[in-house]
């Protein structure tokens, strides 16, 4: 655990293990992956991160907000920890941060893993956008964390972890990054685009996609897959868009297997 160039940055699982660096979406938490961290700490040094800020990073971010600096920013933080290269496991945003790394710094990554990302912004995930955002700005940050689960969970599993998301509403809340970092991150997700460079990522690729992600199509998935060379497409019937979490032991399972080369 420590801070690098204004990072924060968590270690698990197995110190001498192959590197894996876990990057989260929107939010930017490492702590997304809660539920992730015990079964690839099992023979892997488990690395996670909060985004230029969010959580416990540096809450000032200079200059222009974009992807590609959210990439130099994880160039930084594995020189910095003493990685020469690491697989890379990126949710939505965190997934683009690793594609455009694959472009930029393609030495540096082993494998690549995107969970329901895509290589351009989807007209129903920017309509989503929209909505979310003027929950923030016309109800400010309780309804715009409040909304946040219906784009994220399926309805059974919110109705069914109803108490745990009320009381992870009030910790986001306590630290909340502020409607201006919201609205900054969110442009730089919707600006982010690499349809035209898709044939340029060589790095072993798994993208996995939720056939009913609230936010993401999984047809943006399959472009993705059809873009990437040797780029395999995993599918989930159910998950969403959070299916790393809803559908935990499914996800390390098939990541595992997939790290493993089965």
């Amino acid at each position: 655990m420590g801070i690098a160039g204004g990072i924060h940055w968590e270690e698990h699982g197995q110190p001498n293990g192959p590197a894996i660096l876990l990057s989260s979406g929107l939010g930017g938490s490492g702590s997304y992956w809660q539920p992730n961290l015990a079964a690839l700490g099992v023979g892997h040094r488990v690395i996670t991160y909060d985004h230029r800020g969010t959580g416990r990073s540096d809450a000032h971010v200079p200059g222009d907000l974009t992807v590609e600096a959210m990439a130099a920013d994880v160039v930084a933080l594995i020189d910095a920890i003493g990685l020469d290269r690491c697989t890379f496991i990126g949710h939505a945003l965190g997934g683009h941060i690793g594609l455009a790394l694959a472009l930029a710094a393609p030495t540096r990554l082993d494998r690549l893993v995107v969970i329901n990302g895509w290589a351009k912004l989807d007209l129903h995930t920017a309509r989503c956008f929209d909505t979310r955002l003027a929950l923030l700005r016309n109800s400010g940050p309780r309804a715009y964390l409040h909304a946040q689960p219906l784009f994220l969970y399926p309805p059974q599993w919110i109705a069914d972890h109803h108490d745990a998301l009320q009381d992870e509403e009030e910790a986001l809340l306590a630290h909340f990054p502020g409607a201006d970092m919201i609205e900054r991150r969110v442009a730089a997700v919707r600006r982010f685009n690499i349809a035209g460079r898709l044939d340029e990522i060589r790095v072993p690729t798994l993208l996995v996609a939720s056939d009913d992600d609230m936010l993401v199509p999984p047809s943006a998935s399959e472009k993705l897959a059809a873009g990437i060379p040797g780029a395999l497409l995993a599918r989930m019937a159910v998950g969403a868009h959070a299916c790393n979490v809803t559908r935990a032991a499914h996800f390390n399972m098939w990541l595992l297997d997939w790290l493993d080369g089965e």
